[in-house]
């Protein structure tokens, strides 16, 4: 998984969407990623945890090919089956991070299987929620505690989603990707003020 093409994609998608049209601190972009963390958490405490979303989109979107305009059947397919679970929550938590990452030219690490392991093993003894609270507070543990520049803090909240995904058995990057297209068919700002 290249997680820097990831990245140039969401920033160039947010840029075209407006919402680089003015300077906005990191705390602001943080602060944006934690909502859509508390989203996830949101998701889970009313049962939408997307368990069959994936296959429930690929049958409804495969449904009828020939009779209806592809973007319409990709939109609908979304909509109905993926957006606001769970899983789409973590993947906008994600798309938020590479769009910071994007924006302050940080690479973004290659995650190794070992790194991966042990970010899903982190999980381990936690509630999800637990575990939100663990990635929503990365900014400001790794400032204090050991000073890690912005970029260490960005690439270790995303490590630590993609470890929480593969805990709950999510294809997060395939998630991140259904996002990103829904999130190009949207319209500017996607109706949002910031």
């Amino acid at each position: 998984m290249n997680l820097n093409e990831l990245r140039d994609r969401a920033y160039k998608t947010a840029c075209d969407h407006g919402f680089h049209d003015e300077e906005l601190s990191n705390e602001h972009c943080l602060c944006l990623v934690i909502s859509e963390l508390m989203e996830a958490v949101e998701a889970d405490r009313k049962g939408r945890l997307g368990k069959k979303c994936k296959s429930r989109f690929e049958m409804d979107y495969n449904r009828y090919p020939a009779l209806v305009e592809e973007e319409k059947r990709f939109k609908s397919s979304f909509e109905k089956n993926v957006k606001d679970s769970l899983p789409d929550e973590l993947a906008d938590a994600a798309i938020r991070l590479l769009d910071l990452c994007g924006l302050r030219k940080i690479d973004i690490e290659d995650f190794t299987e070992e790194m991966l392991y042990e970010a899903e093993e982190s999980c381990n003894d936690e509630t999800f929620t637990e575990s939100v609270y663990a990635i929503s507070t990365i900014p400001i543990r790794y400032e204090y505690e050991y000073d890690y520049p912005l970029g260490g803090q960005l690439n270790s909240m995303l490590l630590a989603i993609f470890g929480l995904a593969k805990h709950l058995d999510i294809d997060l990057i395939w998630h991140i990707n259904q996002k990103m297209r829904y999130n190009e068919l949207r319209e500017n700002k996607h109706g949002k003020k910031y």
